[in-house]
């Protein structure tokens, strides 16, 4: 079979001549491209400011830097997640405090937060999975009883609203990213946006070197960083951004086809969305019931030739995580429970309906595959009217 990858950016001529263009000028980094990708990103997610960088992983590190979390303070987040978004905390010495997630959409539980606030606490990290934003209302709520900033990251959730508000504006900074697989893509980046001038102002130091920002060539007024966005990068952006509403359509007809075709598989679990969520499809994720053996049924199809893979594996239960802070398996069940069964299948903008077709006939295969139960379990869920405690 010929493979259908996991992912594919989308990209165009007009991309192709952008970043040529760049190329052809005098400016490849701290160019004119990259403030025009700044005032346009910042217009596109409606705040006054937005900072470029080299990655979403740089942007969260600059916010905890900017913001002076460091040193033992606590930020509450999730284990369900991509590694990065408690990594930022340890860059400054900060602590992330996990807090379970919610099965269905797989965010931040919000009822646990209050639980696990103490004197060390200092922000709320919700990570929007997979493009679906968390209940920001209440995350809201929480961070204003007890005096907490709230660091967005929206790296997966470029276009997503929570209840008609943008994804990445409603806390003291969002951040979202560019890799390849994400709805727009720069190659490599990332970008903070932020209402607050100050903050934005340390983002602009900190991702060159700790520059002043009005100060003379090669004065350094901070410990900052090469996280510089190149303008070929920017100009990238630049294009992508220009098809940002027309790409996330695309992956939303992907995601209704799969909905579609997936919705009567036995052993599946699909997304769950939040009524209040306007969806910006970064992957497509669908979970398998206990008694399928996930890891068995992504070799079968990558041997089949569809691009699968585990999404997420549980940040604690990584060995660094285990070594640093003595986690556990049973820490954090829902997310340990979720993680054991999910995978992301392909999944891209032009993704043909009969490679759509080709990835559901190749899941179903591999269920029959896989299945852990016993048949005589397995033949009871099947049949059902067989009174079987009787035999």
């Amino acid at each position: 079979m010929q493979m259908i990858p996991l992912a594919r950016p989308d990209i165009t001529e007009r991309e192709k001549q952008a970043v040529l263009e760049v190329l052809d000028s005098n400016f490849l980094s701290l160019g004119p491209k990259l403030k025009e990708f700044e005032e346009k990103m910042a217009a596109y997610a409606g705040t006054k400011y937005a900072v470029a960088c080299n990655s979403g992983t740089s942007g969260l590190h600059m916010i905890i830097a900017a913001l002076g979390i460091k040193d033992g303070a606590e930020v509450i987040t999730t284990p369900f997640s991509f590694i990065s978004s408690s990594n930022c905390m340890l860059f400054e010495r900060a602590k992330p405090v996990f807090v379970d997630i919610e099965e269905k959409t797989y965010n931040l539980n919000t009822t646990q937060i209050e639980a696990r606030i103490t004197a060390r606490t200092k922000a709320i990290l919700p990570v929007h999975v997979f493009g679906q934003p968390a209940n920001m209302q209440e995350i809201r709520r929480i961070a204003l009883k007890y005096s907490l900033f709230i660091i967005e990251d929206a790296c997966e959730a470029i276009g997503a609203e929570w209840d008609g508000v943008k994804a990445g504006t409603m806390s003291d900074a969002g951040v979202f990213a560019f890799y390849p697989n994400k709805q727009m893509t720069t190659g490599e980046g990332g970008i903070v946006v932020t209402n607050n001038e100050n903050l934005a102002k340390i983002c602009y130091s900190l991702r060159n070197q700790g520059r002043g920002i009005d100060s003379q060539w090669l004065y350094h007024v901070r410990l900052g960083y090469n996280y510089r966005m190149s303008d070929i990068s920017c100009a990238l952006g630049i294009a992508q951004l220009e098809r940002i509403d027309e790409m996330i359509a695309a992956r939303q007809r992907v995601a209704d086809s799969y909905l579609e075709k997936l919705k009567d598989v036995e052993g599946v679990i699909l997304p769950s969305i939040d009524e209040r969520v306007k969806m910006s499809w970064f992957v497509f994720v669908i979970r398998f019931e206990p008694w399928i053996d996930r890891d068995l049924a992504m070799e079968i199809l990558l041997e089949r030739g569809v691009g699968c893979r585990p999404y997420f594996t549980a940040i604690h239960l990584q060995p660094f995580y285990r070594e640093l802070f003595g986690y556990k398996e049973g820490d954090f069940p829902v997310t340990e429970h979720v993680a054991s069964g999910t995978l992301a299948i392909p999944f891209f903008n032009k993704i043909t309906e009969e490679q759509i077709e080709i990835v559901v006939a190749e899941i179903k295969r591999a269920i029959r595959y896989s299945s852990i139960a016993e048949p005589r379990m397995r033949l009871k869920k099947l049949i059902g009217e067989v009174n079987w405690e009787s035999q």
